[in-house]
């Protein structure tokens, strides 16, 4: 494992970014203000009751042990800001698949290929060291951003489900997205 210029060990890197485990120090930064924050909460189910400290703490310790996620920190390269996390959930080892999932809590980073460069090392990941098949996400119908970035990694629209999410006081539909290791790997 390489580590990063403040010794911290990092899974993965690009030129502007690197990856590593979510870790309680992170809950020094600004990592506890995103899912109080309803512009960052906007399309996720995060806003709907306030986050403390402590609940965090409770989640990032459960990631460290836990068989079926893996949560990621996204680390901007140059600052060494923790912007936003990446992760696969709900990883079903016998089917062999799993949700994917990110979030850029740090809006200065906003439309700048962050969750894009994350996401595809976290794609690679899960299809070339999990032995994944199939690798998901669902996202609401009006989360342009989202579902831009599933199509940029070549997922395919699979599904709507129908009126599935309840987000500012509406009803919207969630579009549903994959690819599978064939697909992955043809575009790599």
């Amino acid at each position: 494992m390489k580590t990063r210029p403040s010794g911290r060990p990092y899974i993965y890197e690009t030129a502007n970014l690197c990856l590593r485990g979510l870790q309680l120090d992170d809950l020094k930064g600004n990592y506890a203000n995103w899912f109080n924050d309803r512009e960052v909460c906007k399309y996720n189910s995060h806003g709907a009751f306030p986050k403390s400290r402590g609940e965090l703490e409770t989640y990032i310790k459960s990631t460290l042990v836990s068989k079926d996620k893996i949560v990621w920190a996204i680390i901007d390269k140059k600052t060494l800001t923790h912007i936003g996390n990446v992760c696969l959930q709900c990883i079903d080892w016998i089917n062999r698949s799993a949700e994917f999932a990110v979030i850029i809590g740090e809006k200065d980073y906003w439309g700048k290929g962050y969750a894009g460069s994350a996401a595809s090392l976290l794609l690679k990941h899960g299809f070339d060291k999990m032995n994944l098949n199939r690798i998901y996400c669902g996202t609401a119908a009006n989360n342009t951003g989202m579902k831009r970035l599933a199509l940029r990694l070549n997922m395919r629209r699979e599904g709507v489900r129908r009126q599935a999410l309840y987000l500012s006081g509406k009803y919207v539909d969630a579009y549903e997205y994959g690819i599978l290791r064939d697909e992955f790997k043809k575009t790599r």
